[in-house]
């Protein structure tokens, strides 16, 4: 029998209750002894597999997803459940509709208890949660009146596995020109913003890219909630507190971009930037912290000033003064789309201050069919990245490298360079 079979057959309301009962006078694991004990009571004996498909099942609902747990697969990156009740997940094929429903109460109960286990308060006078589960889950919810119908359940699962950019690369994310140069910013500790829309990869990639630094480096990075799994030996971690429900207690990212100063910081990471913490990092990033990066939601990459500029307002920076701040703060934009529900790198550029002293973003690299292109500052990213001009001559007949290929060249060639 499956599990789908044994939830047709039975509901699992009233043992689990019992099961939540026996956890309280008995903690410990959901685990089959347990739930021959808790059957006992009832009066049931059920065989050795159908004990084992019911103890996965009870185990699902009390320390897993519940309805939602036989979504979950190496693919999936969210899992969204509607006021109405519908489920949809999202992952290489794209956002679709699953056959799972949940009703009204199933769906406020798995959301108020996935908000206790990550540390969250989530009833009618604190109707909103956002919270990291220890399995490494980012979930939020939304309960009724603000929503109109049921709870509504956002999802953000963690990757089955930690992607370089060797990997994205093999997924189609990046070409491999790219590749080299997104490493090439790394190594030239160059200050960027990874940018995009939301579920296009910027953490993934932001990841990655800092995977490629130096294992003697400290890295610190400061979120609003857990996401970024960076493959690097020396990462520090800050996250946000929220407010109790006394409204008290709350640590935002401005506080924590002005901790991480203190910790001796190689490169100082903000995992999302939506907020007047702007401002933190682009003092620290103005102090001598070169190397910082951190995400922006934006359309396109010539979007970022006019976001930097509302960010900035939100942190008491006007026009001239952020753009101030950035010029000597931040160089490179990576954006990132999603075309046909596969996440890609569209475009590097670089940002700068324009004739009338405000920011503007110049396209560096563009990605077109497959290829990576040049665009009006391909040559100030590769004066950037390898320190010099590019040596090669533009001709007629030969198309021109691409800085990233240019700027591996050069390194190549330092390489082989006796010392």
């Amino acid at each position: 029998m499956s599990r789908a079979g044994i939830a047709a057959q039975e509901d699992l309301g009233p043992l689990l209750e019992l099961v939540r009962e026996d956890l309280v006078r008995s903690p410990g694991a959901v685990d089959v002894p347990r739930i021959v004990r808790v059957l006992g009571r009832q009066g049931r004996v059920l065989g050795a597999a159908a004990t084992l498909e019911l103890t996965a099942r009870i185990r699902d609902h009390v320390d897993g997803l519940g309805p939602l747990q036989s979504l979950v697969a190496p693919d999936v990156t969210d899992l969204l459940v509607n006021d109405d009740g519908t489920v949809w997940v999202d992952g290489a094929e794209g956002l679709h509709r699953t056959a799972v429903r949940l009703g009204p109460a199933q769906a406020r109960d798995l959301a108020v208890r996935l908000a206790t286990v990550g540390g969250r308060r989530l009833d009618d006078a604190m109707p909103w949660a956002d919270a990291h589960l220890p399995s490494g889950i980012r979930f939020h919810a939304v309960l009724p009146p603000l929503s109109p119908g049921g709870a509504i359940l956002s999802l953000r699962l963690p990757s089955a596995r930690r992607l370089d950019l060797a990997d994205l690369e093999e997924l189609g994310a990046l070409v491999p020109e790219a590749r080299e140069a997104l490493r090439a910013i790394i190594a030239a500790r160059v200050p960027f913003l990874i940018t995009g829309g939301t579920g296009t990869g910027k953490s993934t990639l932001l990841a990655a890219m800092l995977g490629q630094a130096p294992a003697g480096e400290r890295i610190v990075v400061v979120e609003d909630v857990l996401e970024l799994a960076v493959e690097h030996p020396h990462v520090v971690h800050l996250q946000a507190r929220h407010a109790n429900s006394e409204g008290a207690g709350a640590v935002d990212l401005t506080a924590l971009v002005r901790q991480s100063l203190r910790m001796r910081p190689d490169r100082i990471v903000l995992g999302e930037c939506r907020g007047g913490e702007i401002r933190e990092l682009l003092q620290a990033l103005n102090t001598g912290h070169d190397g910082g990066c951190g995400t922006v939601h934006a359309n396109t990459a010539a979007d970022v000033p006019a976001r930097l500029e509302a960010l900035g307002a939100l942190g008491g920076l006007d026009r001239a003064a952020l753009a101030s701040q950035v010029a000597s703060a931040l160089e490179v934009v990576i954006h990132l789309g999603r075309r046909d529900g596969r996440r890609a790198l569209e475009e590097v550029a670089v940002l700068r201050r324009g004739s009338d002293g405000l920011l503007e973003t110049a396209t560096a690299l563009r990605v077109q069919e497959g290829r990576l292109e040049e665009g009006p500052a391909a040559e100030s990213l590769a004066r950037r990245l390898a320190g010099s001009p590019s040596p090669l001559t533009r001709t007629a007949s030969a198309p021109r490298a691409a800085p990233a290929v240019r700027t591996a060249r050069a390194a190549r060639t330092q390489r082989r360079r006796p010392a």
